[in-house]
């Protein structure tokens, strides 16, 4: 099971630009069009909390849907679907004015992320089982080159158009979303099912229940799940309020955008480089090196809330968040079969919409509450701690024995 050389470019490069599209533009880079957002609406940083929380409930009541949907008809019709989702949700943003607006907006960003994101990664990792951390690296770079560019565009048209800028910027996002769906649907094809001897009726159903149930009760794959939702939980927080606490130290905007921007061109870089790293050191220990280093990012600027301490913050996550992304999601799909990978991606992604679901919300209460931002990093950073510590119990534990034909068969 294999694509030819130059389909193989054309799938990667359709399977970048959605995750640029899905995660990148719709989850990720609200944390830079909030402040411009949130001046003009007049929302308080709770009502910012809940949009992102909104996205995260939306990513969290879908994730296993998708899942399911991409298990019985394949990942494309649920990629597609997803960027019809994230699509509309960007227009309506751009014209949006009152807040439940907002919020029903932002909730299906967060359906549309469910529907694309997991499947990708499933459906990428089924057509090049031999170079998974490879090649979900590639497709996370979409993460870096996303962020790199909202760093620069939102800036830019917040200043050219004023209070009406960030409008303009989710225009932007639309237009680029129907550019990936398009991409989708012309390059990202469903790879065939291995042939296998499916019982019928309720012995098939017997079937699919055990099945389900080994994925769920399995030690490893629940591991990599709890440290999935604590990059979840903090990385949307440092994603929707980093940028905000950078500009309230008394960092220029325009400074800080590039910084942000900057992190993201280290993402594009060290994408490929951590699944690299990945298929060769081993799940595990890839993901506790990338843990270690959100970490020290994170408590810097707690520590040293300047523009030394922002600037090492961007520069140490840009390097090392997708190896966080990367390792966790190509760990959940090594020891399953290639028909239970998209389960095992979802219910490790219900781990990280559930921690993105609880990030938003208490950050924002926090931030609230305080006045300001370094008790919330703080406790950001040691949650990250703990996420590191389970990264490397994962290199302790048994890899559980597939069953039938394995994802890396």
């Amino acid at each position: 099971m294999a694509l030819p050389k130059h389909s193989s470019v054309l799938t990667i490069a359709s399977g970048v630009l959605v995750t640029l599209v899905t995660v990148a533009l719709a989850r990720l880079s609200f944390g830079l069009i909030l402040p411009p957002m949130r001046e003009s609406l007049g929302l308080s940083y709770e009502q910012a909390g809940n949009l992102g929380t909104a996205t995260a409930l939306g990513y969290l009541s879908l994730v296993m849907v998708a899942g399911a949907l991409a298990s019985r008809r394949g990942g494309r019709v649920s990629i597609l679907l997803g960027l019809i989702c994230v699509i509309v949700g960007f227009a309506g943003l751009s014209i949006a004015t009152v807040y439940w607006q907002l919020l029903v907006l932002m909730t299906l960003l967060g359906f549309g992320t469910a529907f694309a994101y997991t499947p990708l990664i499933s459906l990428i990792a089924t057509w090049f089982p031999q170079r998974r951390g490879l090649v979900i690296g590639l497709l996370n770079s979409g993460v870096g080159t996303g962020m790199m560019s909202a760093g620069w565009v939102v800036p830019f048209l917040s200043e050219a158009y004023g209070d009406e800028g960030w409008r303009w910027v989710w225009v932007l996002f639309g237009v680029v979303g129907v550019v990936a769906f398009l991409g989708a649907l012309c390059f990202l094809h469903n790879p065939p099912r291995p042939a296998v001897d499916e019982p019928a009726g309720d012995s098939a159903a017997a079937r699919r229940k055990a099945m389900r149930r080994a994925v769920f009760r399995n030690p490893y794959v629940v591991t990599v799940g709890l440290v999935y939702g604590i990059v979840g939980m903090t990385y949307i927080v440092q994603a929707i309020f980093m940028f905000s606490f950078a500009l309230d130290a008394g960092v220029d905007p325009t400074i800080a955008g590039f910084l942000a921007s900057f992190m993201g061109f280290l993402g594009i870089v060290c994408g490929p480089i951590w699944g690299s790293v990945s298929d060769r050191l081993g799940r595990g220990q890839s993901l506790a090196l990338a843990m270690g280093m959100a970490f020290v990012s994170t408590v810097i600027p707690v520590l040293s809330p300047t523009l030394a301490g922002f600037a090492a913050h961007f520069v140490i996550l840009g390097v090392s968040v997708t190896g966080m992304f990367t390792s966790a999601l190509a760990a959940s799909t090594e020891r399953v079969t290639a028909h239970e990978a998209p389960l095992a991606v979802s219910y490790v992604t219900v781990f990280f919409a559930a921690g993105q679901l609880i990030g938003p919300t208490a950050a924002g209460w926090l931030i609230g509450w305080t006045d300001g931002f370094r008790l919330t990093f703080g406790l950001s950073s040691a949650i990250i701690l703990v996420g590191a510590v389970l990264s490397w119990r994962l290199t302790r534990l048994p890899l559980p024995v597939a069953r039938g034909e394995s994802a890396e068969a």
